[in-house]
């Protein structure tokens, strides 16, 4: 039995999230069915971070447990070709046993694509994120920098988040402007349900003029999610990069460069935090 690590990109557009459902419509129910077609027989499948319905993954490390033995390219090209288009191997590694895509994970990283313009983009529809107001960049910023650091994420985590503990580390988040378009990237130790679609909601409510940077800092502490903006919309969001020890010598490359090899954007500077 070998342990092995693979690192997939998808379009969440046209599925329900990555966790198994009866209808069979979440990455993870494609991909193990490609996995029952290539190995010929079932085996299960842990990832590094759930996505939601409609949200994407430039990098999602998954690990299997494997009864057959194959070259690392032929679990690459073997299993695209039995994937549907939005669902694409990346690369296939062998592993300590001891490797786990979730509990090995010291940090995880997303981007959130958002254009802020008075008509939405139907070329961008379900890959980027909307908001007709113009957004001011450097207030966004500025409530950027409160967030950082360890705290309790009550306030921006769901109410069906079960998740044992609201404190997470937030290492990073950067957040730029190309045009019409602001891209922010959030690095933390580990992520609550829906914490980043409502940080999103919270930064464009600054953005917008409505609230100063400093009503961030209050939500914060309130640990109160009822006083919070709506969750923002799923469809900018990307599970960038998962990040692990050393030790496993996983091919994985910097947020940034998966950004630019899937989307064609570098990541625009200066940054915050």
């Amino acid at each position: 039995m070998a342990r092995i690590a693979l690192g997939l990109a998808y379009d969440g557009a046209p599925w329900l999230g990555w966790q198994t459902q009866p209808g069979g419509r979440t990455v993870q129910d494609q991909l193990e069915a490609a996995l029952a077609s290539f190995l010929v027989c079932k085996v299960d499948t842990i990832c590094a971070g759930r996505t939601d319905t409609g949200v994407h993954a430039f990098e999602q490390v998954v690990h299997l447990d494997s009864p057959v033995e194959r070259r690392m390219e032929s679990w690459v090209r073997g299993l695209n070709a039995l994937l549907p288009p939005s669902i694409r191997v990346q690369w296939a590694c062998a592993v300590a046993e001891h490797f786990h895509a979730r509990f090995s994970a010291q940090a995880r990283s997303y981007f959130y694509l958002l254009r802020a313009h008075r008509v939405a983009s139907p070329i961008l529809h379900g890959k980027v994120g909307w908001t007709h107001y113009p957004l001011s960049l450097e207030p966004m910023r500025e409530a950027a920098c409160l967030l950082l650091g360890e705290h309790d994420f009550s306030a921006f985590r769901s109410s069906e988040c079960q998740a044992a503990s609201p404190v997470r580390r937030l290492d990073r988040l950067d957040i730029g402007q190309q045009g019409d378009f602001y891209i922010f990237r959030f690095r933390a130790n580990a992520f609550l349900h829906h914490m980043v679609r409502n940080l999103m909601g919270a930064l464009v409510e600054v953005g917008k003029g409505k609230y100063p940077p400093s009503w961030v800092g209050e939500l914060l502490a309130a640990r109160d999610r009822r006083k919070g903006p709506a969750t923002f919309s799923p469809a900018g969001l990307y599970l960038a990069r998962a990040e692990y020890p050393p030790e496993f010598a996983l091919p994985s490359v910097p947020e940034s460069a998966s950004l630019l090899s899937h989307l064609g954007i570098p990541f625009p500077g200066p940054v915050a935090g």
